[in-house]
């Protein structure tokens, strides 16, 4: 096989233009009108409101490319465009070659008899998405999501481009991915799948093949390289089309997801000869492990727990959305970077949402690589969709492509057929159809779990997220599925009401905060930094939702003296929210056993639900994650006049002689009373250690005075956890100035900040003016009896700081301040 890559310069414009300009393949029409000065930026202030101007016209690329002659000798050559995005005709020497209509697609198409050698030309025309989506729409009307532009389920298109109560309205186009000329031999192989048969201390790799063409003298070579480099190799003689080949591993290294194993990956090669004759190759990465999602009978309904290798996964993690709404901005470095504060934040899952596209190779290869279980929703999304023949043409080559492309890697754990539509015909208002109604049923819970018994077998399809196994059954049942959970602030429930729900599986759930200062700073001028400002409420999506952050906020905090505050108090807000709900769910391992909150990331710097925002930056939330996700967790429930401590382990090994010691404590932090007592907890489980009864303390003191704080340490007395509880909402506690000091250290590859207090510091920050960092840990508590050392590694510093520097830039801020 030979490989001509068409990336890199062509002509791009308007087509009612006539001068063609520059453009960059892979790349986007709105990108490269930012680049000419046509476009305003649609992040900066209020001038999204422009973008649409330009989604309503037609455009065009074209290029040309030399062909030499031995490359047009092959018999087969094709034009492969990995992503158009998405109403385009394609034409080659002024033939029409191919229309497309679907952005999640890739296009092989056969393009020998169009080709010479020597020079020639490409040229795509890409039709206006918004214009079509109005036409369709005015033919037969759709529902979708309300914070969307109209009619966008009838195009195969990123949904979320339409917008969403998250993100802007930036319906781009363009080529999106690679483009290539793709030249084969007669026979090539054209599909592999390859399948894992687990028994006691051996697998075996069953790679099924598919050759376009067999004749005499044919062979297929596997080979599979183990981490460590032992091979194992099979030649097979081909005498048919199709057929498997078989290799027994014995003791093999087993992927395990993070937190629980090691991520070993073997190489898979496939190799086809004619006679001594290279043809053709495939080349994967695979994990040997075992992903079961297993459904039981219990004694609360049904479990809805993944396994893996035989171990049952608590899945902890967060909802993944497209990084960006100019898709060529996103790249494997940006890539890897928020999948690295994942696995730092303690995930072993990710869940990426079906309003987006389907991820790069590069996402799959770094979840491989971190541990990350990934639950692939298929693209449809909060929308109606109608069965016709062509669309059932388009979603089942979307699904064959995406699964065929996906389906090797370790890190797959379930697929999923769309976002929260069997719960939207269950109980959402809006205009339903009985043909609509059967339209659903047929495509999620007809043809495409017959699709995905054919291509991807060893992988569980899931119905709808949230689901209780189809048929409309109660798609949000709290005993069996999986939940998405809104009362807590859609519904504007206090964090409490978290306790009252014992869910199987939570897959969405979440609660908003503004970005941080810097971020903020990204898309206003000065006196756009009112919440309530037309640029501030142009980057809120959720309506009421500013209204919604200030309720909650009024509920549990005083309220903030200045802008940067108002920031920094939402994000305790968020953080608080989460917690509430993870350690509860993590309290009662067994019932519950997966919390993926809603949302990881950003397209677009905005207040969002967001725990890492646009820039990178950690919200609060994102810190306080890599606590309640810690492997081992000690977590406090408080009640009106004591609390109780669990601890939760999610390791496979038993943790002996721990020790937990806490402290009843004033606001000072002066002792009132304390105890201490030692500890075994089993793999795998989580219990309730203790009770702490405050009766006293509270008639004594009073409730605003009062604190309890626990540590947790291991065997070799090293402090793990500090956890505090107050036993009134922040906004009554008698909070005194912390008067907090600080030194710092520098050695090699880090700095040292260590901290000590005055009195009781809740939610400390630790901020740079112009830089941004990764700490340790952030958004903690600080009593005023102990120092507290936090490290931040230079590599995760956003540019090189010298110690004096460090010292001059750092900014510290704790609850105490939002009102003094």
């Amino acid at each position: 096989m030979r490989q001509l890559s068409l990336n890199g310069q062509w002509d791009m414009k308007d087509t009612k233009d006539f001068n063609w300009k520059k453009a960059t393949v892979p790349g986007s029409v709105f990108a490269e009108l930012m680049k000419q000065g046509k476009m305003k930026d649609p992040f900066y202030r209020d001038d999204e409101k422009h973008v649409l101007e330009w989604a309503s016209k037609d455009f065009e690329y074209k290029r040309t490319f030399m062909l030499e002659k031995s490359f047009n000798q092959y018999p087969n050559i094709f034009l492969q465009c990995k992503g158009i995005d998405t109403i385009a005709s394609i034409y080659i020497n002024g033939s029409l070659i191919q229309k497309t209509d679907n952005m999640h697609r890739t296009y092989e198409i056969y393009i020998k008899p169009h080709v010479k050698v020597g020079e020639n030309e490409i040229h795509i025309i890409l039709k206006s998405p918004l214009q079509y989506i109005e036409k369709k729409q005015s033919e037969s009307y759709l529902w979708g999501a309300e914070d969307s532009i109209e009619g966008f389920p009838h195009i195969r298109k990123a949904h979320y481009m339409f917008g969403w109560d998250w993100g802007p309205k930036i319906p781009d186009s363009g080529i999106w991915k690679n483009i290539n000329l793709i030249a084969k031999k007669k026979s090539f192989i054209h599909d592999v799948y390859i399948r894992q048969q687990h028994e006691e201390h051996q697998v075996t790799l069953i790679s099924e093949w598919a050759i376009s063409d067999v004749h005499q003298k044919m062979a297929l070579e596997v080979k599979v390289t183990s981490p460590d480099g032992q091979i194992w190799k099979e030649v097979k003689e081909l005498s048919a089309l199709n057929g498997d080949t078989s290799i027994t591993i014995q003791k093999p290294q087993l992927w395990y997801p993070n937190g629980y194993g090691k991520q070993p990956l073997y190489k898979v090669e496939l190799k086809l000869y004619e006679g001594d004759e290279p043809l053709d190759e495939k080349i994967y990465q695979i994990g040997i492990r075992k992903i079961s999602l297993i459904q039981e009978p219990d004694q609360w309904g049904e479990s809805f727990k993944f396994e893996v290798n035989g171990i049952s996964i608590f899945a902890m993690g967060a909802n993944y959305i497209p990084e960006d709404n100019f898709v060529g901005r996103i790249s494997k470095e940006r890539t890897e970077r928020l999948i690295q504060s994942c696995v730092n934040a303690n995930f072993n899952m990710i869940r990426v949402w079906g309003g987006g596209f389907y991820p790069d190779d590069d996402f799959y290869e770094l979840c491989d690589r971190y541990g990350l279980m990934v639950w692939q929703d298929f693209m449809f999304a909060c929308a109606v969709y109608e069965w016709t023949d062509s669309f059932e043409e388009s979603v089942i080559a979307e699904i064959t492509d995406q699964v065929k492309r996906i389906r090797h890697h370790a890190c797959l754990s379930l697929w999923c057929g769309n976002n929260e539509m069997e719960e939207a015909w269950s109980s959402w208002d809006f205009p339903k159809t009985a043909k609509l109604r059967a339209d659903y049923l047929k495509q999620f819970e007809i043809i495409m779990p017959d699709l995905l018994k054919k291509l991807d077998p060893d992988t569980a399809y899931w119905l709808s997220s949230p689901s209780s196994g189809g048929g409309f059954e109660k798609p949000n049942d709290e005993n069996s599925g999986d939940v998405h959970y809104w009362s807590v602030w859609h519904g504007q429930k206090p964090f409490t009401e978290y306790r009252k729900f014992y869910f199987r599986f939570c897959s969405e759930f979440g609660f908003q905060s503004f970005p941080s200062l810097k971020t903020v700073q990204s898309f206003t001028n000065p006196t756009d930094r009112n919440i309530f400002s037309q640029v501030m409420e142009n980057h809120q999506k959720n309506g009421q939702a500013n209204g919604k952050i200030l309720y909650y906020l009024s509920e549990n905090y005083l309220y903030p003296k200045d802008f940067n505050s108002l920031l920094y108090t939402s994000q305790i807000l968020q953080a608080e929210a989460i917690k509430y709900a993870v350690e509860h769910w993590r309290r009662h391992r067994g019932r519950c056993m997966g919390s993926i909150y809603w949302q990881l990331n950003d397209c677009w710097p905005v207040a969002s639900w967001s725990s890492i925002d646009y820039y990178g930056r950690w919200k609060a939330l994102h810190y306080y994650a890599k606590t309640f996700y810690a492997p081992l967790l000690l977590s406090l429930c408080e009640d009106e006049d004591f609390v109780d401590i669990h601890l939760t382990n999610d390791h496979t090994y038993s943790h002996h002689n721990l020790q937990i010691k806490w402290y009843v404590k004033d606001h000072h932090s002066n002792l009132i009373r304390n105890g201490e007592f030692h500890t075994n907890i089993t793999p795998l489980t989580a219990e309730k250690l203790s009770r702490i009864e405050v009766q006293e303390e509270l008639k004594e003191y009073g409730k605003e005075n009062i604190y309890v704080e626990c540590e947790l340490y291991n065997e070799n007395a090293q402090l793990l956890q500090v956890k505090t509880c107050l036993f009134t909402k922040a906004k009554h506690f008698n909070f005194i100035s912390p008067h907090i000091k600080h030194a710092i250290y520098e050695n090699d590859d880090q700095y040292s900040i260590e901290l000590s207090s005055r009195a009781f510091a809740k939610n400390v920050e630790l901020d740079f003016a112009d830089c941004d960092a990764i700490f340790s840990d952030n958004y903690f508590d600080l009593s005023a009896d102990r120092k507290r050392l936090i490290t931040i590694k230079k590599e995760e510093l956003s540019k090189p700081l010298s110690l004096k520097e460090v010292e001059t830039n750092l900014k510290i801020f704790s609850l105490f301040d939002i009102s003094q």
